[in-house]
């Protein structure tokens, strides 16, 4: 087993009985087509098993912790735990991107730090564990590494995806769905900066910049949010009466009434792209 998978298995209080199957697991993508006479394979085949193993001990320890939430409510809360985003800072918190094996192009564009490589690391980790050492021991490891996502008594919309979010903040404010636009792109391919600038009716709330088109409307969608969060904070600064009933959506050059504090309807979420998409780019 290379010393970085050694490094890490020690560090993690792992023990492998086929130690090639972490090793597997530390392979990107990128070190494989940069090394075409190896044998080694990248971790994409652990990464769909690791998928599936985590949807079922996530729904498992949901359903037994949040007995009186409905079906709804606990898509979202396994949702924000098995995101991208999610898995990407469970990962960064265990120090998984140190012992990836990337190629070099991969190494220098950044790529141990992206969040969809981080994701797909701690999936294809979850699958050498448990092809290595069963169910149980996959669970341990995953309730383990997601003690503090599990811990949060967080309401589900807080749990939300931001464009998620968002999305349902300017309908309930306006009656119309934000949209995104692209302000720029730049960089190589295999670098790409997006600026997205999200809107409601044509009124600009925020920016957001990221690696990709989806991450730079979900930044913008999250500055968006903040901005909708200061705007109603000024309004009960400037009279805590008037700001708990209707007032005009002149900022969104709207007649209709809006509630800047409105409280966002309840529904039973769907799926989100956010939450759902594929780590595999």
């Amino acid at each position: 087993m290379p010393t970085s998978a050694v490094e890490l298995a020690d560090r993690l209080g792992l023990a492998f009985r086929d130690p090639s199957l972490l090793a597997e697991a530390l392979v990107h993508s990128s070190y494989v087509n940069e090394h075409l006479e190896s044998p080694t394979e990248s971790n994409e085949r652990l990464e769909f098993l690791g998928d599936a193993v985590l949807s079922l001990v996530m729904s498992e320890a949901l359903f037994r912790r949040h007995r009186d939430e409905q079906e709804g409510v606990l898509t979202t809360r396994r949702a924000a735990i098995v995101s991208t985003r999610g898995l990407a800072r469970i990962a960064r918190r265990l120090g998984l991107g140190d012992a990836l094996v990337l190629g070099q192009g991969a190494q220098n564009s950044g790529e141990r730090g992206r969040s969809s490589v981080l994701a797909g690391l701690f999936e294809a980790i979850v699958a050498a564990i448990y092809l290595d050492a069963g169910l149980t021991a996959a669970r341990d490891f995953i309730l383990s590494a997601a003690g503090p996502e599990m811990e949060e008594a967080l309401p589900a919309d807080a749990l939300k995806a931001p464009k998620s979010r968002f999305q349902e903040r300017a309908m309930a404010l306006t009656g119309r769905a934000p949209s995104y636009r692209i302000v720029s792109c730049e960089g190589p391919d295999h670098e790409r900066r997006f600026v997205v600038e999200a809107s409601v009716d044509g009124h600009p709330l925020g920016e957001g910049e990221g690696r990709s088109r989806r991450e730079a409307e979900t930044m913008a969608a999250e500055a968006a949010l903040a901005a909708l969060a200061a705007l109603a904070a000024l309004d009960r600064q400037a009279d805590p009466v008037a700001a708990q009933v209707d007032v005009p959506g002149a900022a969104f050059g709207t007649d209709a009434p809006a509630r800047l504090d409105a409280p966002v309807p309840q529904s039973t979420p769907g799926p989100d792209a956010d939450l759902v998409e594929s780590r595999r780019r």
